[in-house]
């Protein structure tokens, strides 16, 4: 059974940074790709796509949101993947959910929920103004 364990979560005031890790484990398979989704508190907010990469080309993709602000990388060897979040800000806010797709998914999918098929339990991430 494949496992998704987040790390890295926590308070940070506005223009702060912080580091999120995802260890994947339980694989059977190879992996395609893993990414990052959140959702915002309040029950409004549906799940948002973060950014996301492939764990063999290590090609990345970033929402709107996160471009210029947030790098994601991989440590294949260790089916890792880290989201370094910088100049955070309070719409941040959010549960931080890693997810991991088994199977190829065009590059236009790679930001669509129906792409993954693994999810973690999620990390907070707090951000004061």
């Amino acid at each position: 059974q494949i496992q998704l364990a987040e790390s890295g979560g926590g308070f940070v005031q506005d223009g702060g940074s912080l580091n999120l890790t995802c260890v994947a484990s339980g694989f059977k398979y190879g992996r395609y790709a893993m990414g990052w989704f959140r959702r915002a508190p309040g029950p409004e907010h549906e799940l948002e796509f973060v950014a996301a990469i492939t764990m063999n080309t290590g090609e990345t993709y970033y929402a709107d949101s996160a471009k210029g602000r947030f790098a994601i990388s991989r440590d294949s060897a260790k089916s890792a993947v880290h989201l370094q979040m910088n100049t955070l800000a309070p719409e941040d806010t959010a549960v931080y959910y890693c997810a991991h797709a088994r199977s190829p998914a065009p590059p236009h999918a790679m930001g669509q929920t129906v792409a993954y098929d693994d999810w973690g339990q999620g990390t907070q991430v707090a951000v004061s103004s």
